[in-house]
């Protein structure tokens, strides 16, 4: 199958990317309504995404056009076999945008219908991306894969820190770093402030000299802490 054809794609999208959300513009091959919507820029929205457009074009090639060559959102793009990327220079797309949007008017062209424009009336002058072989597409999903789980701790430790400031709001000024084993253990044996102000010294300091917390400083602010109200 040669890309020269219209015919040769199922739906054809522009793109105006950004560093938190992408507008884009999708026609469907032989129809004249554009489907405009917002994208927003986490691997996994993206992910989801190719995966609809997969279903929804039972799998044929998909046209894409973005002023980009590289970068997360191009990386991601091209894990898919059936997305054909066609990136564009930004100072030809900007003059396109100059000669007709020069009103700014609110029925002027988005800033991605433009490059689907470039696309549907000049893609034999684009140049595609070469495809990745399939050994490279499977290392991108692999290295996807990683940055999404190497992200779980920071967005496990903002929802933890978010819940203990309604419920235990005192432990979030003993421990400054919360992805901590002595963290989590602490919140398992004295979830209430009540519990822990019960406990004896000698079991505090015990406890906290088994997670490797060396300085005696440390030990002795903490437990300190526990006699004191917390803080709002």
């Amino acid at each position: 199958m040669t890309h020269g054809s219209h015919e040769a794609f199922a739906a054809f999208v522009g793109i105006a990317w950004a560093d938190i959300k992408h507008d884009v513009c999708l026609q469907a091959a032989g129809a004249e309504k554009r489907e405009s919507f917002m994208l927003e820029h986490p691997p996994e929205t993206i992910d989801a995404w190719g995966s609809t457009l997969r279903t929804r074009c039972n799998g044929y090639p998909i046209a894409i056009c973005l002023a980009r060559n590289k970068g997360p959102l191009v990386s991601a793009l091209r894990t898919y076999d059936f997305l054909v990327l066609f990136p564009i220079n930004p100072i030809p797309l900007a003059r396109y945008r100059e000669a007709f949007t020069p009103s700014r008017a609110k029925d002027d062209p988005t800033d991605a219908e433009l490059p689907l424009a470039l696309l549907l009336t000049h893609r034999d002058k684009l140049q595609p991306l070469q495809p990745q072989s399939p050994a490279m597409r499977a290392l991108a999903q692999l290295v996807a894969h990683r940055r999404r789980v190497g992200g779980d701790p920071g967005r496990l430790t903002n929802r933890l820190t978010s819940t203990l400031k309604n419920s235990l709001p005192h432990v979030l000024h003993w421990f400054q770093e919360k992805d901590t084993l002595v963290f989590c253990d602490f919140l398992r044996r004295w979830p209430p402030l009540k519990a822990a102000q019960r406990a004896r010294r000698s079991t505090l300091e015990t406890f906290f000299r088994d997670h490797h917390v060396r300085s005696t400083d440390v030990i002795d602010t903490r437990i300190r802490a526990l006699s004191r109200p917390p803080r709002p």
